[in-house]
């Protein structure tokens, strides 16, 4: 906010304030040259208006009111860059990071301001960390059967992955679907973790260059073929002696690179479950320019705790599967 309108904002609220004190005190007066108790001469439905003044009650309860605001303002940010005596704010502002958000973190505990947020990730840690602790020296395939730690788990999904997941988990064109058993990394409560720990980042290369336009029609035949789709069989003939190029990650097979203990994280393209879409054209386009999903990290934002819980919640999506 500029200083224009700071001063702007900080002027009328304050004149908004005076105005209402001096109504108060305006009227605990009697101005109306009629004796207290008595008619003012106006009756409507039978109900006669008299000189009464505010209840004892009322007044003191205004008084209060108008004390509480102006402590309020002065104690904390709000009236228009005032920041307050209090040192109080809600959260760090203009943090772009986890690292600044740290650093600002400190920053607040030295300079002695009141951090809400911070104040209260302390309080649930204080709380709830024994809990999260004591699940972490657990087994994740004993977790993934037990009630409160699927509840804590599903909690922790809601809050973190069902950005990119879906709530139900499901995903979406670029986000892999977790009920299923098609994992990119393994589903081992393990891999599982490990993506959840350090994250993951694709890297399939675009192919435009080195295939051509005809290149690329003829290895989407083949890719398509792979999972029974009906295609032009010269065109995937063609597209078979090319495939050595992507072997090295999907396997000579296709079957990606988890059939062959690999961690590339290279899909299986027999089973037709694709990640960005399994038309002609979203393969012709997958093959032109290369994809390069990232999975963040969460070792750093939940810890390894909390990513314990939620590796075993996450396992548990696909066991019936």
């Amino acid at each position: 906010m500029t200083s224009f309108w700071s001063i702007w904002v900080i002027v009328l609220t304050l004149a908004c304030l005076a105005i209402c004190l001096g109504l108060l005190v305006w009227n605990l007066k009697n101005y109306t040259g009629v004796e207290e108790g008595e008619s003012c001469g106006h009756e409507f439905d039978g109900i006669e208006e008299l000189n009464n003044p505010l209840p004892k009650w009322w007044t003191y309860m205004f008084f209060a009111t108008f004390a509480w605001s102006v402590y309020y303002l002065a104690a904390y940010p709000g009236l228009g860059n005032w920041e307050g005596v209090a040192k109080w704010t809600s959260s760090n502002q203009g943090v772009k990071s986890l690292a600044e958000s740290k650093q600002a973190t400190l920053d607040a505990q030295a300079a002695g301001e009141t951090v809400q947020l911070d104040k209260e990730i302390e309080r649930a840690e204080e709380r709830f960390g024994p809990l999260f602790e004591s699940f972490a020296k657990r087994d994740i395939l004993d977790l993934a059967q037990d009630e409160q730690a699927l509840e804590i788990g599903q909690r922790l999904f809601s809050q973190n992955c069902a950005q990119c997941h879906g709530s139900d988990a499901r995903g979406g064109v670029g986000f892999p679907n977790l009920t299923d058993t098609d994992w990119l990394y393994g589903g081992a409560p393990d891999q599982i973790k490990t993506t959840l720990l350090h994250g993951r980042v694709a890297a399939m290369p675009g192919w435009k260059d080195a295939l051509g336009e005809q290149g690329i029609k003829e290895m989407t035949a083949y890719v398509l073929s792979l999972s029974g789709r009906k295609v032009n069989q010269k065109d995937a003939d063609a597209g078979q002696a090319k495939f050595a190029m992507c072997a090295a990650c999907h396997g000579m097979d296709g079957k990606g690179s988890v059939a062959h203990n690999l961690p590339f994280g290279a899909p299986n393209l027999t089973d037709n479950i694709w990640l960005y879409g399994g038309s002609q054209r979203a393969v012709e386009e997958t093959l032109n320019n290369g994809r390069a999903g990232v999975m963040p990290a969460f070792k750093d934002t939940l810890g390894e705790d909390k990513v314990h819980i939620l590796a075993a919640y996450v396992y548990s999506l696909s066991l019936d599967k």
